[in-house]
């Protein structure tokens, strides 16, 4: 039960259908007791200042007169959740509403006094139709499907929409979830950007990348909507110039893009930085770096064996994504490291092989740590994944990020002098002296170069 919102008097919010007149407007329906109880009260109103009612169930309720809303054309645009709602209209606007039965609120809402003599004060509403199960999802594709310009593809009723996905080549191999105009709208709830911004230019055929198009795969993959911002990010910084994602699909060596994830974000929107870290078990993982390929694939046209040259692969090229542990960390996060701000939500994209695990219980000085830690890096880009019980020696020892890195770069000399470095991340579980590498690919203009982007709304 709410109290009664003033409405911004500057709002520029669409005015309402002409037939939602001015003055005071009730939304109710037959199926909500607190909507009987305040029958007295709609009628006075009515009958004195005037009060357009709208019913969600029955035009006859709560008295012959009310408007027909069983369509609930006018709940969706008034944005009704809950029933009874007042509202007053000044000016083809809503300037107030208050939800749910409140004598008071009414009272001030509409300007009189002694409203509901006999009734309790106040009772709570009950939720509207707009939003029952399928029916909010009927009304977002009704007033909102012209919004995306994705052509529509119909399948036959005795077809198998996973069956038709994989024999029109949209899969990755696994099953995806059948983007419907419902779902797709949904996933594009979870940005601020509009369905039309292009987010980048995808290889291999070079075409433009839309929200919606972004938000249509991160559905196939899988995705929550508060996902999206993280992919758009992703997709963003794959298809920069400096990644080379043409390169990193052409490439017979066995990389893709890893994506590693920092911020706030990772944890709002749980992405596992801790036991298991690089495998199966936790939706976000799986998904955001699974919506980037299926972009690849289904905007971009790369597949394997096509311009996808890998001769190997890797399990990672179905998609890699990962957070780190900066509550854990001796150091500061990997994004902030590459220059964002202290407590940016971003993610680095990194072409990266399979991963090699680097296994030390022996060493009790980050000294020989690092030694070991070496002997698993080549000289070329490479992504160094620190566990917790091997981070633990460098934080004891005050030793940095940059302490690290430069050490490290010290005991692999050959390191070619347009390879980008080492990336270190902070990750994995809390028990096991181990540590993991991945090769990267060609550094420098020939190459791919690690890209950090910032997460947007």
């Amino acid at each position: 039960m709410g109290g009664t919102e003033e409405a911004d008097p500057d709002s520029t919010s669409t005015p309402l259908a002409a037939d939602v007149p001015d003055g005071l407007v009730a939304v109710v329906k037959r199926d909500c007791p607190t909507c009987v109880v305040v029958t007295p009260v709609l009628t006075d109103l009515a009958s004195g200042p005037g009060c357009t009612v709208f019913s969600q169930d029955d035009p006859s309720f709560p008295f012959e007169g009310a408007r027909d809303d069983s369509d609930l054309e006018v709940s969706w645009r008034l944005g009704i959740e809950t029933v009874p709602t007042l509202l007053r209209f000044e000016g083809g606007r809503e300037t107030a509403r208050t939800v749910g039965w409140h004598r008071l609120r009414w009272e001030d809402l509409a300007g009189v006094t002694g409203l509901g003599g006999g009734l309790p004060s106040q009772r709570p509403g009950c939720g509207s139709r707009t939003l029952e199960p399928g029916v909010a999802e009927i009304l977002d594709v009704r007033h909102r499907g012209h919004l995306m310009r994705s052509r529509r593809v119909r399948f036959s009723a005795l077809e198998d929409e996973f069956e038709a996905m994989w024999e029109r080549g949209w899969t990755d191999g696994l099953p995806v979830v059948t983007p419907t105009e419902a779902r797709v709208l949904a996933m594009l709830d979870g940005t601020t950007r509009s369905p039309g911004d292009v987010v980048g230019v995808v290889p291999p055929n070079l075409v433009p990348v839309t929200v919606e198009k972004v938000a249509v795969n991160a559905v196939m993959a899988g995705c929550r909507p508060e996902y999206l911002p993280v992919v758009l990010a992703v997709v963003e910084a794959a298809c920069s110039e400096a990644f080379n994602l043409h390169g990193v699909l052409a490439t017979t060596f066995s990389v893709g893009p890893v994506v590693i994830v920092s911020g706030p974000v990772a944890r709002a929107i749980g992405i596992n930085s801790g036991v298991n870290v690089l495998g199966q078990g936790h939706r976000a993982n799986s998904t955001i770096g699974r919506a980037l390929q299926l972009v690849v694939r289904n905007v971009g046209g790369g597949r394997p064996g096509g311009v996808d040259r890998a001769a190997f692969g890797n399990p990672g090229k179905i998609g890699l994504c990962f957070a780190e542990d900066e509550e854990g960390s001796p150091w500061e996060p990997l994004a902030e490291a590459r220059g964002q701000r202290t407590g940016t939500s971003a993610v680095t994209v990194f072409a990266g092989g399979g991963v090699r695990m680097i296994g030390d219980e022996s060493s009790r000085t980050p000294e020989s740590l690092t030694r070991t830690l070496a002997t698993a890096l080549r000289p070329m880009d490479a992504l160094l994944i620190v566990s917790p019980d091997h981070g633990r020696l460098f934080r004891n020892a005050g030793w940095s990020r940059s302490r690290l890195v430069a050490t490290l770069e010290e005991l692999v000399p050959r390191r070619s002098p347009v390879c980008n470095g080492l990336l270190i991340a902070y990750a994995g579980g809390g028990a096991g002296l181990f540590s993991a590498a991945m090769e990267g690919w060609v550094g420098g203009a020939s190459g791919s170069m690690p890209v950090t982007v910032e997460v947007q709304g």
